[in-house]
């Protein structure tokens, strides 16, 4: 078992060096870096707070995200620099944690680990578990921003999960200033007894015009 974690902590360490001269080692380095967050993940359930997926990490698993519509089953890490997004989601600093008011942030790579999210649909059950419990939001609509002219706002009163990617999913160019946003509020009282068991399954979706306009259901 270390033989094999030394293994794929060299991979990704030799993926972060050549990344830049093609796309494909990035999506391999995100795919092996959710093996070792995995066991990482479980470390911290087992209660070490900042259990570090590999030796130079400065960052650590702070939730576990589900999309079971869609196929997303990812480790999300504490903040969401560049650094953090190359490896898996990240929550952004000063996110509420679920089961309180506020608004609770999560941002990935369109290509990565957000590839699948392209065709959500409002009413889909997103879950979001932390070592406090599961918890489970219901999609409302979503939103196509600009990032240089508009930004996230907390909802102090309410229990809301936002997604955030960028837009749109077949951009040939990354860094482009358009995102696209989720946004979700707890359902119910939001805590899930019987949360579903964790799965992989790669399986990308796109959106058939490319551009989702805002779709909204009644909460």
């Amino acid at each position: 078992m270390i033989k094999i974690r030394t293994l794929i902590i060299l991979l990704i360490a030799a993926l972060g060096i050549w990344q830049t001269t093609s796309g494909t080692w990035i999506h391999a380095k995100a795919q092996l870096a959710q093996i070792l967050l995995e066991r990482a993940w479980e470390q911290t359930l087992a209660g070490d707070t900042q259990a570090r997926p590999w030796p130079w990490a400065d960052t650590w698993p702070v939730a576990r995200l589900r999309i079971p519509s869609q196929d997303v089953d990812v480790i999300v890490l504490q903040g969401d620099s560049g650094r953090s997004l190359a490896f898996a989601p990240g929550m952004a600093a000063g996110s509420t944690l679920p089961g309180q008011a506020g608004t609770t942030l999560i941002s990935a790579h369109r290509d990565t680990h957000f590839k699948n999210i392209a065709d959500i649909q409002p009413g889909e059950q997103i879950e979001l578990e932390t070592t406090h419990g599961s918890w489970a939001y219901r999609v409302l609509y979503t939103d196509v921003v600009d990032a240089r002219h508009s930004g996230i706002n907390s909802d102090p009163l309410h229990d809301k999960l936002v997604l955030v990617t960028c837009y749109p999913f077949e951009a040939l160019v990354h860094g482009g200033p358009f995102r696209l946003v989720i946004h979700t509020q707890r359902s119910g009282d939001g805590k899930l007894r019987n949360p579903a068991p964790p799965y992989s399954v790669h399986r990308a979706t796109r959106s058939r015009t490319g551009s989702p306009s805002s779709r909204r259901v009644e909460s």
